[in-house]
């Protein structure tokens, strides 16, 4: 397929995982990073070294994949772990599935149309989860003077609808035509990753950006720090029961709290949520999983300093995914811990 040999062509940027994490703590505000463990690099991937699928540079995706490189490599002996920057949700199963990466952050929503094998997927793929790690909040920012205050005042508008190959895309598009808005024909699409579209709105070129993602992401953060700009977040809590009608219980309505970002966020806004899930190839080695997800939840006061969404890796959250089978790694896991009821 051609997009996803373009995507080949330019999603790949690995950083070592001390490289990784010295970034995302300077982004987290901690002093420097822990050194990393001694690693297996360059061997085969199932010699130790582990590639874990993130998101752009401006996501939550990146920074908690950073961390998680990090403490895979301090942590689990003879391991090597990168975190890469990708398209996000979409791309990031594409990899898995095709043994280019071995850890991977995926929406439900994508995940979902993954393991049924439909649209944009060309066959069921063969991923398994790990766990749920936290919920990605659907943002649609624009400017608060913009007189954007719905999601029908995007009708003609210049609308940033996430990189081509992410979840962000496939919530958004899903999003618009809940709302009766067609993709195509009522808004003027732009195909920009987060810290693209950031920049986009900061410059004029766009008038709103879908993002999924946690709070606070960076690059909306930064954003509504910027001199003389004042951002608006547009409530979606109307289109949550018709996309629940429409695709299953992959979606949940969930509430922007006052103040999550700077600017005109003054009340609670309600949103989209959708579970992340943490996903596998589905051939992975039951006793690799199994340790890494050991070791994360035994060292998830290092994730937690990096971002805070990380505090939210719980047993009771892991389990709750619905809609993709778990590694049996995983379930021995939780089964050990006296939490998979299931």
């Amino acid at each position: 397929m051609r997009w996803r040999q373009a995507l080949r062509q330019s999603r790949w940027r690995a950083w070592p995982a001390v490289v990784v994490a010295a970034a995302v703590l300077t982004l987290a505000g901690c002093g420097g990073s822990a050194p990393a463990g001694e690693g297996g690099g360059g061997g085969a991937a199932q010699d130790g070294q582990i590639r874990i699928a993130t998101g752009g540079t401006g996501g939550v995706y990146y920074i908690y994949g950073g961390a998680i490189a990090e403490v895979l490599t301090k942590h689990l002996p003879g391991v090597n772990a990168v975190a890469e920057v990708t398209s996000a949700s979409v791309d990031n199963i594409l990899l898995l599935a095709s043994g280019e990466a071995e850890l991977a952050f995926s929406l439900a929503d994508t995940a979902y149309l993954a393991v049924r094998g439909e649209h944009p997927f060309d066959g069921p793929q063969p991923v398994q989860a790990l766990a749920v790690l936290y919920n990605n909040y659907n943002h649609l920012v624009t400017r608060a003077d913009s007189g954007i205050r719905t999601l029908q005042d995007l009708k003609g508008k210049r609308v940033s609808t996430g990189a081509a190959g992410s979840g962000t895309e496939v919530t958004a598009l899903r999003i618009l035509e809940a709302a009766g808005l067609d993709p195509e024909r009522d808004v003027q699409r732009e195909f920009l990753g987060v810290q693209e579209s950031a920049d986009a709105l900061r410059d004029g070129r766009i008038d709103a950006f879908f993002w999924s993602g946690g709070y606070p992401t960076g690059a909306v953060s930064d954003l509504a720090n910027t001199p003389g700009l004042d951002i608006y977040l547009v409530p979606l809590g109307e289109v949550v029961d018709e996309l629940v009608r429409q695709y299953g219980p992959v979606y949940v309505e969930d509430v922007f709290p006052a103040g999550a970002y700077s600017g005109d966020v003054k009340e609670d806004t309600p949103t989209v949520a959708v579970p992340n899930y943490l996903l596998v190839p589905a051939s992975m080695d039951e006793q690799r999983a199994y340790d890494i997800l050991k070791t994360l939840f035994e060292h998830k006061d290092e994730l937690v300093a990096v971002h805070p969404e990380a505090e939210k890796l719980t047993l009771e959250n892991a389990v709750t995914g619905q809609v993709v089978e778990y590694h049996p790694g995983a379930i021995r896991y939780y089964e050990e811990q006296g939490a998979w009821k299931r």
